[in-house]
């Protein structure tokens, strides 16, 4: 067996999107992983082809398919910026083949949450709203700024992101949140502020509102403000190139090899 035989396979689902070409070019670029598998949706013009043809440049060898099944059965990881539904069905098969699964899917539901938790006592599974080194320690921040502060420090967290993005707010934005609810001692349940129109009537103390702006080209902000009489403490991480997103989703895959089964995230990867 050869050397690149001897690295763990990883498998690529949605390679036609941005993501999915950049978590293709960070394991291309990686010496610890190889590329083992290339998947889309059945009935897209890429399936059948090169994947190297398919993105414009040379021939890889590895061609694009829709049968998730064959290319999950013989790969040790799967990173996966797709859709819910793909996801959970994504989260099965790599349950079966007790391959590492990293979500970054955001938009999930409580059912798709039941049915990946349900897929983890088989299989790793390392889920994050966001992969980046910063937001997670971002996170972090907000989880002990959020239980140094009284409730009469409001919070409230803005994300913007570019026209193209489908859900609001953003996977990182609830993260966020959950992390002030937590150092709270509540959960985000609880004290989440859905979307403002109209005559709102004045903020419940203690609450958590969002707001999510959508334009451009914009890769991703993310603002937690505190917010009390006389005064604001402003957490910001902004990211310039999604290529940080697909670096930590490859180091979470590679992370998770000698993992047991069950469900991990990013501060588990780092260590944090």
């Amino acid at each position: 067996m050869s050397a690149e035989q001897n690295r763990p396979g990883i498998v690529v689902a949605g390679v036609s999107g941005r993501m999915g070409r950049m978590l293709v070019q960070a394991v291309l670029d990686s010496g610890d992983c190889r590329l083992a598998g290339a998947l889309e949706r059945e009935g897209h013009p890429w399936v059948g082809q090169d994947l190297g043809t398919a993105m414009g440049g040379a021939a890889l060898g590895v061609t694009v398919t829709d049968d998730a099944v064959a290319a999950i059965a013989q790969a040790q990881g799967l990173l996966d910026f797709t859709s819910p539904a793909a996801t959970v069905a994504y989260a099965e098969l790599t349950a079966q083949a007790r391959a590492v699964h990293v979500i970054g899917t955001t938009g999930l539901s409580e059912d798709d949450l039941r049915h990946i938790k349900a897929a983890a006592r088989h299989a790793p599974i390392i889920r994050a709203g966001n992969m980046s080194l910063g937001v997670n320690l971002l996170v972090g921040l907000t989880r002990r700024v959020a239980a140094a502060l009284g409730e009469d420090w409001d919070i409230e967290v803005v994300e913007a992101h570019h026209r193209h993005k489908v859900d609001a707010p953003s996977g990182t934005a609830l993260m966020l949140g959950e992390a002030a609810a937590e150092g709270r001692g509540a959960t985000l349940e609880e004290l989440r502020v859905p979307a403002r129109e109209g005559m709102t009537g004045p903020r419940k103390l203690g609450s958590i509102g969002f707001s999510a702006i959508r334009g451009g080209d914009v890769v991703g902000e993310h603002d937690v403000i505190f917010a009390a009489a006389g005064e604001r403490v402003v957490l910001r991480h902004l990211a310039t190139d999604r290529a940080i997103f697909a670096r930590g989703a490859l180091r979470a895959a590679l992370w998770g090899q000698d993992k047991g089964p069950g469900e991990y995230d990013m501060a588990d990867v780092l260590g944090l």
